[in-house]
């Protein structure tokens, strides 16, 4: 078995945690604005953790986070500095090669399927994509609820060239904790949302943001679908710590409690399962920080892989 990727966890977390001031509904942008330099420090912890990818902080960078007037009149360069801070933390690291990952998130909210316009969404994501393109390696569409989500990023990212990633989130309330058929936030169903990846031309297909008990099924199931169809995605998995359920707030209206249970060691046990069932692709979410990347990777080495 080859090696999985690591990538990085959470963002938001670790920037409170190395001083950085977040307040709703702006979020992790606010660091963008006033500590770009935690930012910076928060991407070189996760690679020193052991991650192989790290992620733009463009994930707030949208209307939904920072309003429509301030995207149109800041966006653009709050955008780039994301993927400055990014490329530069990656450039840094002289022992192994480091992919950056453009965050494309849901434009008009996560967890917010019913909120999404066709319409519009590609005015939107077309000044992250241009913003971004200079920086990174690789797109990554993350936390997107609907399979009409991923379609407009592999839409909005096709004239680049480069590869892209597309992570959905999935319902995680106790029936499907309690071993019901993975489904997007949506209600789509996962086995849909593979067979419409093994179509689109990405190169992975990811689950992210959700309760860690709900990913090992959605892997079995997508791996399924890929054997089936003669498609080889890479799946990958980065869940969140969120407690309780996740629908209760929006996105951009206050501050999730984070598991107590969920350690280090709780959740590397829970990436190897991931591993063992296929999953190529292993990091983590809201709430996972440096010091679980760590572990899973010394977790994965110990077995191996």
């Amino acid at each position: 078995m080859s090696k999985p990727l690591i990538l990085d966890g959470g963002m938001s977390r670790e920037l409170l945690r190395l001083g950085a001031e977040l307040k709703q509904p702006e979020w992790s942008a606010l660091a963008l604005v006033d500590s770009p330099e935690i930012v910076r420090q928060v991407h070189d912890e996760f690679i020193a953790a052991g991650s192989d990818v790290v992620t733009t902080n463009s994930y707030a960078l949208v209307p939904f986070h920072i309003g429509e007037e301030r995207f149109w009149k800041e966006g653009a360069d709050l955008i780039a500095l994301s993927g400055q801070l990014a490329r530069d933390a990656a450039n840094a690291c002289k022992d192994r090669k480091i992919l950056v990952a453009g965050s494309l998130p849901p434009i008009f909210g996560s967890y917010e399927p019913q909120n999404f316009d066709p319409s519009c969404v590609q005015d939107y994501l077309k000044v992250l994509v241009e913003n971004l393109d200079p920086y990174v390696d690789v797109w990554l569409g993350e936390t997107l609820s609907l399979i009409a989500e991923g379609e407009a990023v592999r839409a909005a990212v096709a004239e680049t060239g480069k590869p892209f990633w597309i992570s959905f989130t999935l319902a995680d309330d106790a029936t499907q904790r309690n071993g019901a058929s993975p489904k997007l936030r949506s209600g789509e169903a996962l086995e849909d949302a593979a067979r419409w990846a093994a179509s689109s031309g990405t190169d992975a297909l990811l689950f992210n943001c959700s309760k860690p008990e709900v990913m090992r099924e959605a892997v079995d199931v997508a791996a399924e679908v890929f054997k089936h169809s003669g498609h080889n995605l890479q799946i990958g998995v980065y869940a969140n710590a969120f407690e309780g359920e996740q629908g209760e707030l929006a996105a951009n209206e206050g501050l999730h409690a984070t598991r107590q249970d969920l350690n280090d060691d709780a959740y590397s046990r829970f990436a190897c399962s991931w591993v063992d069932a296929g999953a190529t692709m292993v990091g983590g979410c809201c709430g996972i920080g440096a010091g679980h990347i760590h572990r899973l990777k010394k977790a994965l080495l110990t077995q191996g892989v």
